[in-house]
This record gives C-alpha cells, structure tokens and sequence, in this order.
C-alpha cells in the first residue's frame, strides 16, 4: 500500500510538504494543516506501516526499515518538496532528507520538531515492562493520544503499535556522514520537557546552510495546539526563499 495520504489534492502545487508522524501517529494527525496551507502548497502525510488504513500490515522491527520504504516511496512525488517531521518523524525526516540528497532529490528545506539531534539521540528507556508504565509516558506527553487512551478498546488497538513504534526509536543508530545541504528549522514548544530551543544548536551540525529556531506556546504536543501557527511560519520560509504561496 503506498506511503502517503494526500488529504487535499493539489496537482498544480509549486511545492510539496511531506509530513512525517510521531511514533504512535498516523498520517490523519496533519489532515488539518492541508487546509490551512496556500493553494501552492500540497501536504503529503506519511502513512507508517501498522495503523489505520495500514492496521492490517505487520509492525516494522527496525528503524532503518522504516526510513527504506519512506524513501522508496518519495521519488513518486514530483517538483520541489520539504520535509517536516515531529519527534520520533524528525529523524525519519533528517535520514530520509540525507538519502534523497544522495541522488540529488533532496528536501529544500527540513522542518524538524519537538526532537533532539541525531549525533546527540541517545536511548530512551522506552522499552516498558507494562502497560502502566506506557499509559504513564504518554500521559506526561500529553496530545490528543493521550485522551484516546483512556477509552479501554482504543487502548487495546493502540498499545501494540505504540511498543512497536517505541522499540523503533530504541534502534535508531546514528551514523556520521555528509551533511545536509538544505537548511534545518527547528520548531520546539515552550512548555515541552523533553525537548526545548536551548537543544536546537546541536542541529546546525548536520546542515551547511544554517538552522533557525522557533518556539511555539504548548507541550510536547504543540502541533495540535496551534497549527495554524506552523503552517504560517512554513508558508514564510517558502516567500522568503522565493516559493510564493
């Protein structure tokens, strides 16, 4: 089954935004932002193998998987595109940014969110011995995931892939290597304990082009506080650059 969902065709788009999900996330979590982009913009949602409209495919076991069927899927979309990921999509979008670039279809910008640097990840300790334990990382999240869980039966269908995702980001191994050649936003949420601006610098080291920084009011989860905020400050990165929205 293909990897993205395109909540709002827009075949005539100057670019594309390809939008990679938290783990635990599908690609419904950015139905909202095809709206409030511009006409010029296309959102592309991943769709990750194990939820959804994906339920029935089994679970990947390791990050590298992921990030190969992403990047097998992306030279389908045509023009310009760049990338947006939050938390665990963060670095799905940076490995997936660095390969496309490898064969010169790489992002014109990288958007990453609510995540540390890959040469600073390091383990998470998300391999939970209970669902309690589970239940308790995610409450402290926050978001919309986290209210679902509490309904008993969407707890049963979500656990599975929420571990399976988990043990996703506990494979992740960085490796050095060119860096980007595109610029890096950093996007983080003022009240998020797991990741802050202050941690943003650590990302200039993968890219020649420079980041820059933004803080958004919320918590982990500020994507689903204030999306209209994102998407204007996606639409001025592209005028600034000459992709006019």
């Amino acid at each position: 089954m293909s990897w993205f969902r395109i909540p709002r065709p827009r075949p005539k788009a100057e670019l594309r935004l390809v939008c990679f999900p938290h783990a635990g996330g599908a690609a419904t979590a950015y139905r909202q932002w095809a709206d409030l982009l511009p006409e010029s913009i296309e959102l592309i949602a991943v769709q990750y193998p194990g939820r959804q409209d994906r339920f029935q495919e089994p679970p990947l076991q390791h990050f590298g998987e992921l990030v190969d069927g992403v990047v097998a899927a992306l030279p389908e979309l045509a023009g310009p595109t760049a990338y947006f990921g939050h938390s665990m999509g963060a670095t799905v979008a940076f490995e997936a940014a660095r390969r496309m670039e490898a064969v010169g279809r790489g992002p014109e910008r990288l958007f990453v969110s609510a995540r540390v640097a890959p040469a600073v990840t390091t383990r998470l300790g998300l391999t939970f011995e209970s669902e309690d334990e589970v239940l308790t990382y995610i409450r402290e999240l926050g978001g919309a995931g986290a209210a679902l869980l509490e309904n008993q039966d969407l707890r049963e269908l979500a656990l599975p892939m929420l571990r399976a995702d988990f043990r996703l980001m506990e494979t992740y191994e960085y490796h050095p290597g060119a860096r980007l050649e595109c610029p890096i936003t950093v996007l983080a949420g003022s009240t998020d304990h797991t990741f802050g601006v202050a941690d943003a610098a650590a990302w200039a080291q993968h890219t020649v082009a420079g980041i820059s920084t933004a803080e958004l009011p919320g918590g982990h989860f500020y994507t689903e506080e204030v999306p209209g905020r994102i998407t204007e400050l996606i639409t001025r990165s592209f005028t600034a650059e000459g992709v006019h929205p």
